[in-house]
């Protein structure tokens, strides 16, 4: 087996997290894209350049964009996934692919979301714990996506209820928990408490101002988080460049 925590400095860099996801595609659907960014090309260009330390994205795009992003930024493989069009209320996000398929396509690391709180939780926790033993046997760290969600949850970015997601992370071994930001510097704080080893980073969320979304990056370290999982706030900029410069010089100084 691979030493687990060689391959964390590859999608960790001084200690923080940067990663561009462009799972959406499967996630929200075409309507997140505009005539520029939804193709692939394009935000692999600026996953390439933009200075992260890790590109989000699932394996079909891994596959057919390789040569876009392959070697100049860390590949985060997301191994399951669902569609916008299933109501949230039974909400389930089923494998797609695996540990192996991840390794072959060069994957530096391995992202699955988890719905805590959903009637179809102990299917996902079933498929986790088998995909998660995987990518220990491949020396690969976990980034969970930990999301409330579910005709259960009452609030899903609740205080409550993301230190809840976070703690559910931990418990069943990831090594990165992203979580929707809670919207206050003392409430992140106990989001990150709940996590404990378990790294924390927050989602970037809808489209915001620049000012507004560089505040939130520094509010969630200033709560102890390690960083950021950006999509649309940068592939959506009219300068998708100059926005991760800024968010870049916040998270690493």
């Amino acid at each position: 087996m691979k030493n687990k925590d060689s391959h964390l400095g590859k999608i960790v860099k001084n200690g923080r997290v940067l990663v561009l996801a462009m799972d959406q595609g499967m996630e929200h659907g075409p309507a997140d894209f505009n005539e520029r960014n939804i193709n692939p090309e394009y935000v692999c260009g600026i996953a390439a350049k933009g200075g992260f330390t890790g590109f989000a994205v699932q394996k079909g795009i891994a596959r057919h964009y390789k040569e876009c992003y392959s070697g100049k930024v860390p590949l985060v493989l997301k191994l399951n996934g669902r569609t916008a069009i299933v109501p949230k209320d039974d909400i389930y996000s089923s494998p797609v692919a695996s540990v192996k398929e991840a390794a072959a396509l060069g994957a530096d690391a391995i992202g699955y979301t988890l719905y805590v709180g959903s009637p179809r939780e102990a299917d996902m926790f079933r498929d986790f714990g088998a995909i998660s033993a995987e990518a220990d046997d491949y020396g690969l760290p976990v980034v969970v996506w930990a999301y409330p969600r579910g005709k259960y949850v009452k609030d899903e970015k609740s205080v409550e209820s993301v230190s809840y997601a976070a703690r559910v992370a931990l418990e069943l071994g990831a090594d990165i928990v992203k979580v929707n930001y809670t919207g206050s510097v003392d409430g992140f704080r106990k989001v990150v408490a709940a996590a404990g080893r378990c790294r924390v980073i927050s989602a970037g969320g809808s489209k915001q101002s620049d000012a507004d979304f560089c505040a939130k990056v520094r509010d969630v370290l200033a709560a102890g988080g390690v960083g950021m999982a950006v999509g649309r706030n940068v592939w959506q900029h009219d300068n998708p460049m100059k926005i991760a410069g800024e968010i870049r010089k916040i998270i690493f100084k």
